[in-house]
């Protein structure tokens, strides 16, 4: 049978600008994993199976906001990416692309990136943050962890910056079956993915990567300093410009020190050393 995926289709019309932020990330806290953001709407995509109607009033309510929603094939959203995606550039450092476009000219690293149902081309102010971040960053021969790795872009560009072991993780089965595609195109030979919701502590990483959200990132606070080197770098995403101060605080109490942040659209993306 064939996957199914729920649309759902906000009006943001003479609402607030940071307002679409907003909704996404509180729309990923309850499953969403796909997101169009457009001029009088927010579509936001959720697996049939995972939809629930009443979080989802729940959530739209105080705003005052009411949804429409469409069923759609899984087939059907690649054509509905493939109409939307357009490549991208982190200044001359990082291009992104899928592979209908045209080679990017003029960046340091070329990154072909599928654009299916996977969050993750580098438009989101997290992704772009994030990338920022990785520029500076001396990544030869090291050991990196990416936890909510989504279509795989931000270990795809850890493998071209020099890492020796890249982890990918992620709870969604899609998101890995994505991220595998994309790592086999742009011919990345060090990454490993799995499938899991929590980090497994068995290995020690140099540079810890987590891009997902507040309340994840929260739930797994107790865990990053059992994954990192004693002079590792943990960058933290998927956060809004309100959740900064708090972020940082709590990190500060489980031994990490904030080296700086990057904010991009009301997004931030924190770096972190170990005290």
């Amino acid at each position: 049978m064939t996957q199914q995926y729920q649309e759902v289709i906000i009006p943001i019309s003479n609402q607030p600008e940071e307002l679409s932020e907003i909704l996404i990330a509180q729309l990923a806290e309850i499953g969403y994993d796909g997101f169009l953001e457009e001029t009088h709407q927010l579509k936001a995509y959720i697996s049939a199976d995972e939809f629930n109607q009443q979080a989802l009033t729940n959530l739209l309510t105080p705003y005052e906001l009411v949804a429409s929603i469409n069923t759609i094939e899984k087939q059907n959203w690649n054509i509905l990416w493939e109409s939307n995606f357009s490549p991208m550039q982190v200044d001359q450092f990082v291009g992104v692309r899928a592979s209908f476009h045209e080679p990017i000219k003029g960046v340091k690293h070329e990154l072909i990136i599928t654009p299916k149902m996977s969050f993750g081309t580098g438009h989101h102010g997290t992704t772009y943050s994030v990338m920022k971040l990785m520029e500076p960053i001396n990544f030869k021969a090291k050991k990196v962890f990416d936890f909510g790795t989504g279509t795989g872009i931000l270990a795809i560009l850890a493998e071209k910056l020099g890492a020796a072991l890249v982890m990918g993780v992620d709870n969604d089965p899609w998101c890995i079956e994505n991220a595998g595609e994309n790592v086999q195109v742009n011919n990345c030979k060090n990454i490993h993915l799995a499938l899991s919701d929590t980090i497994a502590i068995t290995n020690q990483y140099d540079i810890v990567i987590a891009n997902i959200n507040r309340h994840i990132l929260e739930a797994n606070m107790l865990l990053f300093p059992q994954i990192i080197n004693q002079d590792g770098i943990l960058i933290l995403s998927g956060l809004l410009i309100s959740d900064e101060l708090d972020m940082i605080e709590l990190c500060k109490k489980h031994g990490f020190k904030h080296e700086q942040t990057m904010t991009k659209d009301g997004w931030v993306a924190i770096q972190f050393s170990v005290k």
